[in-house]
């Protein structure tokens, strides 16, 4: 699990190990829900824009 630090204007940078594992070369669109005690993320891209997302067994 990573931590990430949130600044007082609330801008998360995605830190870059899951950038990679992402691989997305276009532009990521989230979708932020306020859940209980936390936030969750939730990518709103098409399946076919994040080809090499999930790893082949």
């Amino acid at each position: 699990m990573l931590t990430v630090t949130v600044p007082p204007k609330y801008q998360v940078v995605i830190p870059q190990t899951i950038r990679k594992q992402l691989r997305s070369k276009t532009v990521l669109k989230i979708q932020i829900i306020h859940y209980e005690d936390r936030l969750e993320f939730i990518s709103l891209n098409r399946i076919d824009e994040m080809s090499g997302f999930f790893k082949r067994y």
